[in-house]
């Protein structure tokens, strides 16, 4: 990149944070953000942070990154400018190097979405560089997620780098034997997930909902647990697919049910597979297959994580998952093992373990991530390479 000092550098981040009326509820977005918008600040650089919020329709209060600014600049612990499209190309040349300003929401422009070259052609009016730091919106090709990469100088940021060496190190050229944790409600919604992970690695564990789709499959009686019975070809598909590949299934041989979904139910109880009685679900993984688990990720150097065991929301549906996942990260916390998680639920999965500082990496990307894992090409990522 050089010397770039003066140089106007537009830097797309994810600043799409909850909020609770005008205040942050979760700033980890704004915090991934730090090393990459202080380190070009610091280097004299004119810093505009671009982002979406929200998913307006046209522009509002509401979904104006003016709502933002001020908790980004409490973030970064300097000041931050706003600036709104009206009369940016003014407001940007007053800027000094070092400054460092949030222009408004992207998706203000009806061609954010569309990747429009007159929308891209605007943004770019207003830089002389791009920096993607935004993994988490990778997966849009976007006017300022893809567009910009081909008209601008570009460059990955530091946190988009380091997420690409994580997922390099997980999927792309990892150290064998590898696992995959898959859990989720529904095989329908990871079912490419699934297909494509079968020839990546050697370990594939089912949790959730759908491992009872999984379990019907083999011919168990799930009860009345979640289960889409339609996909039964599909997964015997699956299974197939993986033993070609030489990929282990792994499925739980006791779990934990219920004859009601609610916190710590008077009807709970631990049984086989087999067991599972017509009128109960199950709900969680139990204790034996869960330490079964656990000593296979011990035979392995490298670990995949998108989504829970059990339906962790609720107590004490969460046990399997907290246990595997405590497992992970002292195998981690050892250096046996690469564990790279990502997804919101599994975010909120680790954090519940208090386990997700102890991983080597774990992603706040949601749809990019699931997008990874299916082995699709991100849009922009790949306009970085071109």
């Amino acid at each position: 990149m050089g010397d770039i000092t003066g140089k106007r550098v537009l830097v797309r981040e994810d600043l799409n944070v909850p909020m609770e009326g005008d205040r942050v509820a979760d700033d980890t977005r704004l915090r991934a953000t730090l090393p990459t918008v202080t380190e070009l600040a610091d280097r004299g650089a004119i810093v505009l942070v671009v982002s979406h919020f929200g998913r307006p329709k046209v522009p509002s209060a509401d979904t104006s990154l003016a709502r933002v600014t001020p908790a980004y600049a409490a973030v970064l612990g300097r000041p931050v400018n706003y600036i709104d499209w009206e009369g940016d190309a003014a407001a940007v040349a007053a800027l000094q190097p070092g400054d460092i300003a949030v222009l408004e929401n992207t998706r203000f422009f009806g061609g954010e979405e569309k990747n429009d070259p007159a929308t891209v052609a605007r943004f770019a009016g207003l830089g002389d560089l791009y920096v993607n730091d935004a993994f988490s919106a990778a997966h849009r090709a976007h006017a300022s997620t893809e567009g910009l990469a081909h008209v601008l100088p570009a460059f990955a940021g530091r946190a988009m780098e380091a997420e690409l060496d994580a997922l390099e190190k997980a999927l792309g050229n990892p150290d064998h034997p590898v696992a995959a944790v898959v859990g989720g409600a529904k095989v329908s919604s990871k079912l490419d997930v699934l297909t494509h992970l079968v020839d990546k690695v050697d370990h594939l564990i089912i949790g959730g909902g759908m491992a009872n789709t999984f379990l019907a499959a083999r011919g168990v009686d799930v009860g009345k647990s979640l289960c889409e019975h339609d996909l039964i070809a599909t997964v015997e598909g699956i299974f197939t697919a993986a033993d070609r590949a030489h990929c282990t299934i792994h499925l739980p041989y006791d779990v934990v049910v219920s004859k009601e979904f609610a916190a710590n139910p008077p009807s709970l109880r631990t049984c086989n597979v087999h067991e599972v009685a017509a009128d109960e679900m199950i709900l969680d993984i139990g204790p034996a297959a869960t330490e079964a688990l656990a000593d296979v990720l011990k035979t392995c150097r490298t670990l995949v994580w998108n989504g829970p065991l059990g339906a962790f929301e609720t107590p004490p549906f969460d046990t399997a998952t907290v246990a595997l996942a405590k497992t992970a990260a002292a195998l981690t916390k050892d250096g046996s093992l690469v564990s790279v998680a990502g997804g919101g639920d599994t975010v909120a999965a680790l954090n519940q373990a208090g386990v997700a500082d102890d991983f080597s990496f774990v992603s706040t990307a949601g749809g990019a991530f699931l997008e990874w894992m299916e082995g699709k090409q991100l849009p922009g990522v790949a306009a970085l390479k071109h």
